[in-house]
C-alpha cells in the first residue's frame, strides 16, 4: 500500500512538473498559445444524454470551465471547474484545482491532457491518447453562457 501511495505521488509530481512553461518555448508554440487563449465551446450527445462544455483559457494560465448535462428526462445538471493550463507545443494541458467549487482529492488530482490538431483558427480537435477519445471545441464570443 505504501509503495502504491509513493507511486501515486510521484506520478502527480511528474505532472505537475511538466505543466511548468520552459524558458525556451519556441515563438510557434507561444503563438499557438496565444491562439488557444478565450472562450472555447464543446458541445455533444450519448444516448439521450446532451452535455456542453465551456472552456476559458486566460492569458494568465488559469481556466474556467462551465458543464451543462441535459439528461434523458430533461433533468439538467450545472458545473463550474476552474484551474491551470498551458500548451507545451503538441498538448494542451489542464491542471484542475477546483471540481464544482471544491479542491479536489490530494491522491487523485484531475488532469486532462489533449494532443491539439486545429481544423480552422476557430476550432481545434483534441486527442486524448489515454482515455482514447477526441474532443472538438469551437471558438466562441467571451460573454457566452449555457
Amino acid at each position: 500500500m505504501l509503495w502504491r501511495t509513493l507511486a501515486t505521488w510521484l506520478m502527480a509530481f511528474h505532472l505537475l512538473a511538466g505543466c511548468q512553461p520552459s524558458a525556451s518555448d519556441s515563438p510557434d508554440q507561444q503563438a499557438v498559445q496565444s491562439q488557444l487563449e478565450g472562450s472555447w465551446l464543446r458541445e455533444y450527445a450519448s444516448d439521450g444524454v446532451r452535455a456542453k462544455r465551456l472552456l476559458v483559457l486566460d492569458a494568465d494560465g488559469s481556466f474556467r470551465e462551465s458543464v451543462r448535462i441535459t439528461d434523458a428526462a430533461g433533468a439538467v445538471t450545472e458545473q463550474l471547474h476552474a484551474g491551470t493550463w498551458l500548451y507545451d507545443g503538441t498538448n494542451l494541458k489542464r491542471k484542475y484545482t477546483s471540481m464544482n467549487g471544491k479542491p479536489p482529492s490530494r491522491l487523485n488530482l484531475p488532469f486532462a491532457t489533449f494532443q491539439l490538431r486545429f481544423e480552422s483558427k476557430n476550432e481545434f480537435v483534441g486527442t486524448d491518447h489515454v482515455h482514447r477519445n477526441e474532443v472538438r471545441y469551437r471558438r466562441v464570443q467571451a460573454d457566452t453562457q449555457l
